[in-house]
């Protein structure tokens, strides 16, 4: 199919004034949002998939449910009851969409009773309730940025790179173990490695300090690795001491498979920043080995023994972080990753996206025995449409699948506004925001950052400026919790008293999701 890019310049002009208060735009984009609210998303009745929405607990988007049908029931009885009021309509479906009376309903908490009917009108029975959150919609404007985009890139990559545990990297062949997180070397470490390649891209004045701290990183990595000839030759391991989930006894010798992707990632990046291709040959000889691993059907196991190679349990990974890797080691010509992309690509497709079970998959996160759509994440949902949006030969049906990946992201995991308070009047939670999975329901910097770049990728596809709206809230309020002091990005955007705040976790491969972000948006303005 043919797409239109379409200049962001132009319709940031209209957005990004001060204080982002174009009523006429926001108007008409409010009115959009408004009228695609009452479109369910991948409602199992289109046939594709079953009724995904089984362990949600809010919805932005009109729900549809997997009601069974009642014996002689010749009509159903939809009927929403909250603390503002009671809302129903009457019809012949029992798994239509709360579309009729979705957008009278404020957003709270409310309940749903789904009574069957009678060709005369009487009631045979309650055949379906729930409750749920209704969610708030998209309204904006929302707040303007607390500074510029690039300003606040810069000052989220030099707290890493500032960071002692990170400066210790320099005469030391061990991560410093103050910083917790570096008990994950794949993600973490594979992270601090290109943050200090960024730092010796875009300052130069710093550059032979972060090329030492990640060179001194990366060869860590290495001497982790498997050896050549190995099932999983040049995988770094996804676990290092025992700290956090390292140390529990799911994750002993085991490795989640697609984290080296991460470590891959990094050394390409530091190959680009020195040139010097002991880096690239390492990050070439990992995807190697994917191919080795990936099966006829173009799925790869989640966790495998870090010895042997063999599987630990019978979950997929999802691949959208090999697939994506794949795509950069094509653009330094090596095309033999090709064919395993697109087994890749075919069982995302066909299996992934065609059940719509984007399950969360992550590294202290236990994934077997976990019923379908138990634990959904934007996480896997919104990178794979980036990725589908970024394809060169991209069809219609990629379009209409990252289109409805970004709108599942958005309706279970973005949050524009927040009912509950604490007891002084404040948000828990500072929206806008999105959740990171539901095994985790907190507002995470990557994850606003995940659906952000998937709605800047549809607008430059389509021109829909309300993604880009969107895209720029997620974006601004990134801004806005970031710390003006020393520039720190959290990694968790809720309310926290004093004692709780000096404990606030903080992910340096999350924070370096929002300085590649912010320098995206700030080369897009």
């Amino acid at each position: 199919m043919k797409i239109k890019l379409f200049p962001c310049a132009a319709i940031l002009a209209l957005i990004c004034m001060s204080g982002c208060n174009n009523t006429d735009f926001y108007g008409k984009m409010n009115r959009q949002a408004a009228a695609e609210y009452l479109i369910p998303v991948r409602p199992a009745s289109e046939g594709r998939n079953p009724c995904w929405n089984k362990f949600a607990k809010k919805f932005m988007y009109a729900p549809a449910f997997d009601v069974p049908a009642m014996e002689n029931a010749a009509k159903y009885r939809f009927t929403v009851r909250g603390d503002e009021g009671e809302w129903s309509f009457v019809t012949a479906d029992p798994g239509a969409s709360l579309a009729p009376i979705w957008n009278s309903i404020p957003p709270s908490e409310v309940e749903l009773q789904v009574e069957a009917l009678a060709s005369d009108g009487s009631s045979l029975g309650v055949a379906y309730e729930r409750k749920f959150l209704r969610d708030f919609p998209f309204e904006g404007p929302y707040r303007a940025p607390a500074r510029d985009y690039r300003e606040a890139a810069v000052k989220g990559a030099l707290y890493i790179h500032m960071m002692p545990e990170i400066q210790n990297w320099i005469g030391s062949e061990v991560p410093d173990m103050a910083y917790s997180h570096n008990t994950y070397p794949c993600k973490i470490i594979g992270a601090t490695i290109r943050n200090e390649c960024l730092i010796a891209r875009e300052l130069p004045e710093r550059r032979e300090n972060a090329l030492e701290v990640a060179q001194s990183a990366a060869a860590f990595l290495v001497r982790m690795s498997r050896p050549e000839g190995d099932p999983l030759a040049f995988f770094p391991p996804t676990y290092y001491l025992d700290k956090e989930a390292s140390k529990r006894e799911w994750n002993q010798g085991k490795t989640m498979t697609l984290e080296a992707a991460s470590a891959g990632q990094a050394f390409l990046d530091l190959y680009d920043v020195t040139g010097e291709k002991e880096w690239l040959d390492r990050a070439v000889n990992i995807g190697r080995t994917y191919m080795k691993l990936q099966r006829e059907d173009g799925s790869l196991p989640i966790k495998v023994d870090f010895v042997t190679g063999e599987p630990v349990n019978e979950v997929c990974a999802m691949l959208h972080p090999l697939l994506r890797y794949f795509v950069r080691l094509e653009g330094y010509g090596f095309g033999e990753f090709v064919p395993a992309r697109l087994k890749g690509e075919e069982w995302m497709n066909t299996v992934a996206v065609e059940r719509f079970d984007m399950t969360g998959q992550f590294e202290d996160v236990n994934v077997k025995g976990l019923e379908p759509y138990q634990n959904l994440t934007n996480c896997t949902a919104a990178p794979y449409a980036s990725y589908l949006l970024r394809k060169k030969d991209m069809s219609d049906a990629d379009l209409r699948n990252a289109i409805d990946l970004i709108r599942l992201s958005e309706d279970q995991f973005v949050h524009w506004a927040y009912p509950d308070r604490t007891q002084d009047g404040f948000p828990k939670k500072n929206a806008p925001c999105v959740h990171e999975q539901y095994h985790y329901e907190m507002p995470v910097d990557n994850s606003s950052c995940n659906v952000a770049n998937a709605w800047l990728d549809l607008y430059e596809v389509t021109g829909d400026r309300l993604a880009l709206a969107k895209a720029k809230a997620l974006i601004d309020n990134i801004t806005i919790q970031q710390n003006a002091v020393n520039g720190k990005i959290p990694t968790t955007f809720e309310w926290r008293d004093a004692a709780k705040d000096r404990k606030r976790t903080f992910w340096i491969n999350c924070a370096f999701g929002s300085v590649t972000t912010l320098l995206r948006f700030a080369e897009m303005e």
